[in-house]
């Protein structure tokens, strides 16, 4: 229904009915509170997000007359309403809660108190409706600048926050759970800089990824025991880390500059996303140029910042013709835009370095403390259980 939905009726009634189940779902052992927790967490954030989808689709209704999606994206077209600008932040709003966006996003990391198929559905199938909501309405939310920076400001702090968090965790499960927060909040990212295009190859590429990686979580410890193998650990210093930084970015620009010429010149928002993208890059590379590396590794990290660059554009062409005529194009950067590309560059850029230069000062007195906060969430999903009244939950034995 969500994907073939042709008016927000049908929209709307998809996500309650997929809410519906996914509860009965982690209800499956009921006699565990802690799964009673998990399944009244997902239904009030859930079900705050089909309110505030019911009430966009009420407003788009009384601006444009009509509840169907082709005939309301055709509609923005012409500019957009008072009514249909609070219903584009309502959307906003929905997308977020239905995405586990920062700071809602504790339901979604317990939710392993199901069977772990049930958290394979939820990781790669339901958690990824925000994000086809807006892909469905993207030339309705594309008409809101402002709804445009909330996604790419909300989107770009969910995946750095998920993203620190999920480093610090032990258990597998766990950690794909805080995976996942980080990766929707990069797919809220790339909507909000308007590749639409790429947020959808994204949403297929994470749900193929994410259901092996459940399914496949009993035997993560020994798979990384039968690849871990004993010898010096390679930590670069801040001439290594500056030297990998730039090394990834130039041929980044030689494979932009190359696809380029070929397919064409690429957005903005594009190779800003690219070079975020790069920055990871950027991170493994730095171990290959530490001292103690040896040279085959230097080489190894180089061809891997290559085979990214070389990627992401292929993809990206790939994306465009898969959807690229059915989605609006990325708008054209204004003062907003190039700021808000700045402010990503930036924000990813130092959070890149600040993890590449960890090793350095793992062992202070406040990285420890540090890792203790992040490994909690810096207790906001404490803040939530408080709210429902979570924390007065007697725990099964």
């Amino acid at each position: 229904l969500q994907v073939q939905a042709a008016n927000l009726a049908v929209l709307a009634a998809g996500f309650m009915a997929t809410g519906l189940a996914i509860r009965q779902l982690l209800l499956f052992y009921p006699e565990r509170a802690e799964a009673r927790r998990a399944a009244a967490k997902f239904t009030l954030v859930w079900g705050a997000g089909d309110a505030a989808l019911i009430l966009a689709a009420a407003l788009l209704w009384q601006a444009f007359g009509t509840i169907g999606i082709a005939e309301i994206a055709q509609a923005a077209g012409a500019g957009l309403p008072l009514a249909a600008k609070l219903a584009v932040a309502l959307l906003v709003i929905a997308a977020a809660l239905k995405t586990a966006a920062f700071p809602l996003h504790g339901w979604l990391t317990e939710v392993m108190e199901a069977p772990t198929p049930v958290s394979a559905l939820l990781h790669a199938g339901i958690i990824n409706g925000g994000g086809l909501l807006l892909i469905r309405l993207a030339e309705v939310v594309q008409a809101s600048p402002g709804a445009m920076a909330a996604l790419v400001m909300l989107g770009g702090f969910t995946a750095i926050f998920g993203a620190a968090v999920m480093l610090t965790q032990s258990a597998v499960k766990t950690a794909l759970a805080w995976s996942t927060v980080a990766q929707m909040g990069f797919m809220l990212l790339q909507c909000g800089l308007g590749l639409w295009a790429l947020a959808m190859l994204h949403i297929v590429a994470h749900s193929l990824y994410k259901a092996h990686a459940f399914l496949a979580s009993g035997g993560a410890v020994r798979a990384v025991l039968s690849v871990r193998r004993p010898g010096p650990v390679a930590v670069p210093g801040l001439s290594a880390v500056a030297r990998s930084f730039a090394l990834a970015l130039v041929l980044y620009a030689v494979v932009a500059t190359g696809f380029g010429l070929i397919a064409g010149p690429k957005s903005a928002q594009a190779l800003a996303l690219g070079a975020i993208l790069i920055f990871g890059v950027a991170y493994l590379v730095a171990q290959g140029l530490a001292d103690a590396a040896p040279r085959a590794l230097t080489w190894h990290t180089a061809r891997a910042s290559l085979a990214a660059a070389v990627a992401y554009f292929g993809f990206h062409v790939l994306s465009g013709v898969l959807w690229g005529t059915h989605l609006p194009v990325p708008p054209a950067p204004g003062p907003l835009e190039w700021g808000l590309i700045v402010l990503a560059l930036g924000s990813f850029g130092l959070v890149a370095v600040a993890q590449a230069l960890f090793p350095l000062w793992a062992h202070h007195p406040s990285t420890a403390g540090l890792r203790v906060h992040l490994a909690n969430g810096l207790y906001l999903n404490a803040v939530l259980d408080r709210l429902i009244g979570g924390l007065k939950t007697v725990k099964s034995n």
